[in-house]
């Protein structure tokens, strides 16, 4: 797999704080990669800082060899997705016309009947294609977060008609959504990494994150602590420097483990 995105020596300062230290980190097409860490590692910022939406104040990331700040904003919009926490809209659009914001503008020689095909398999694969006339404001937490997820894959399939290598950015997919959909929506994610495309998803579920994650980013302090595989990076002394949690053996599924806090005995383990 070749290096998409790489970034080298960033940093990232506001308020007097430094909210990121120091990263390099390479993502290939391909890959698979999970963000992980505590409150305030630094995650979302990182992500920010890779997807283009903060300059960093030191170092520099290149996307495809270029460097990401001299990249005109079309060229991003076809190249890169993002999905961010949380997408507030005070107008009253249904949700097929929001899924459909991931293609205005985007794609070359694309009819209207080709963009709205686009969105339609979007709406598909995020599974709400029964919602597409529902008014967006009257949906649920999750079921929004589900049509944000379709407004993205519906950008990357009318972006793949200019850029073939492109990237997806997920912040916190999965925070409103059920256990089927959490699981449903990161399977899709890594089905399409394995399509070749770049995936880069922030995650604070430990269990997922070692479930369905090839590559774990750890996060603290703004800085890169370690990055592997789940079985290299969230071992228990790792686990209770970082997290003040204590690993146990287990055997319930997605994780071989499970989570105790830190200096509770073995069995006060509570499933994190």
């Amino acid at each position: 797999m070749s290096v998409l995105l790489e970034a080298k020596g960033v940093s990232y300062r506001s308020g007097g704080r430094m909210l990121v230290e120091v990263v390099d980190l390479s993502i290939a097409s391909g890959s698979f990669t999970i963000v992980i860490g505590p409150n305030g590692a630094g995650k979302s910022t990182l992500l920010r800082i890779l997807c283009g939406e903060l300059s960093p104040t030191e170092g520099e990331v290149r996307l495809d060899g270029q460097l990401l700040r001299s990249l005109p904003a079309w060229r991003l919009a076809h190249s890169r997705a993002v999905m961010p926490q949380a997408s507030d809209l005070s107008f009253p659009f249904t949700v097929f016309e929001v899924a459909s914001l991931g293609v205005e503008g985007i794609g070359r020689g694309l009819s209207r009947s080709d963009r709205q095909r686009f969105v339609l398999d979007a709406l598909a694969q995020a599974d709400v294609m029964h919602l597409a006339h529902r008014n967006y404001q009257t949906l649920s937490g999750g079921e929004r977060q589900r049509v944000h997820f379709a407004r993205v894959l519906a950008q990357l399939q009318a972006g793949r008609t200019v850029e073939s290598r492109q990237m997806l950015f997920l912040d916190e997919p999965i925070a409103s959504l059920d256990l089927k959909h959490q699981l449903a929506l990161l399977q899709t994610a890594k089905s399409l990494a394995q399509g070749g495309l770049a995936v880069m998803v922030v995650l604070h579920d430990l269990q997922l994150a070692a479930g369905m994650g090839d590559d774990l980013v750890l996060m603290h302090g703004g800085r890169l602590v370690t990055r592997g595989r789940p079985e290299t990076v969230l071992t228990p002394p790792m686990l209770t420097e970082i997290f003040g949690v204590n690993l146990i053996p287990s055997v319930l599924p997605p994780s071989p483990w499970t989570l105790a806090p830190a200096g509770l005995r073995s069995d006060a383990a509570w499933s994190g």
